[in-house]
């Protein structure tokens, strides 16, 4: 319901002559619609009730009256509703470019699938290692290996979940044995392959896509060529093969180009990691050839020296 103005009721010079041009056409006869209109009701005058009115008998009404929507839009001559203007959403629009551009389309889906999911699982990956980084931790367990305290050292790395400190924790638990380079390389190598998984299949899918995408083009030059050795030129057809050629060389390239930055943002994160475990490992190596050298909380180092004493 719409609350509109509604026609005068009734003047000083009596009834006002009714705008029939308003609604010509239109069905709508206001004499009929309206019960209390002074020409249905009969009368010449202004309603009893509003003669005492304070500006005099001769004032005019202009009242205010509740009527249907529809009925509103007759009144105003035009229909009730307007058609709307249909849009296109975009994934109607993306369907429509994946059907035209040929089967090619389909292991070009698969491609992005794959490179979808591979960099949301390292992003989230190295989003958690970031969260896992402890240097507060790194820094104690080096003070500690410097001032030849291996024990406290190793204490302190226990249960860490830097990768850095567990490198280190690796090594102090053989820092008393020949093996302990090994271990480190060992360590070094499982924090190494957790941080480069999934960098060959992103590496693959980088020169794949626009592989796929190249491989579209031809088949759809190949069936515009088919269209123009035809008998009857097919401009559909020509046009259609066009167009599925340029659209599997645009979904390759777009993959191809999304895939390639964080696949090298991967590789330099991984290339990173993979200094600071070296850098830890050396310094490793390095302390404890030292506390090899002064024989401290190292009982194989003292029992070497006191058997080179005797």
């Amino acid at each position: 319901m719409r609350i509109v103005p509604a026609l005068p009721r009734w003047s000083a010079d009596g009834p006002r002559p009714q705008r029939r041009r308003k609604y010509r056409n239109t069905g709508f006869d206001p004499t009929i619609h309206e019960p209390s209109h002074p020409l249905r009701a009969g009368t010449s005058r202004a309603p009893e009730h509003l003669a005492d009115s304070p500006l005099g008998p001769g004032a005019r009404k202009n009242g205010f009256t509740i009527c249907p929507g529809p009925l509103l839009c007759l009144a105003n001559g035009r229909p009730g509703r307007r058609a709307q203007p249909t849009r296109r959403m975009l994934a109607n629009i993306v369907i429509d470019y994946f059907l035209k551009g040929g089967p090619i389309m389909y292991p070009i889906l698969v491609v992005a699938i794959v490179a979808v999911c591979v960099v949301g699982e390292r992003a989230f990956w190295w989003w958690r290692l970031a969260m896992r980084r402890d240097p507060q931790t790194l820094e104690k367990v080096l003070a500690a290996m410097e001032a030849g305290d291996f024990k406290a050292g190793s204490a302190l790395a226990k249960d860490s979940e830097d990768p850095v400190v567990r490198i280190i924790w690796h090594g102090l638990n053989h820092y008393e044995h020949a093996s302990l380079q090994g271990a480190l390389q060992v360590a070094a190598g499982i924090e190494l392959q957790k941080a480069g998984r999934f960098l060959t299949i992103m590496d693959t899918l980088v020169t794949l896509a626009p592989l796929l995408g190249l491989l579209g083009t031809v088949t759809g030059l190949m069936g515009s060529f088919r269209a123009i050795g035809g008998e009857e030129l097919a401009v559909q057809k020509i046009t259609g093969g066009i167009g599925e050629a340029l659209i599997a060389t645009m979904c390759g390239l777009a993959i191809a180009i999304i895939s390639l930055v964080p696949f090298n943002f991967f590789t330099s994160k991984t290339a990173r990691l993979q200094f600071e475990l070296e850098t830890a490992a050396t310094n490793v190596e390095v302390m404890v050839n030292a506390a090899r050298q002064k024989g401290l909380e190292t009982p194989a180092y003292g029992r070497e020296g006191n058997h080179n004493a005797g």
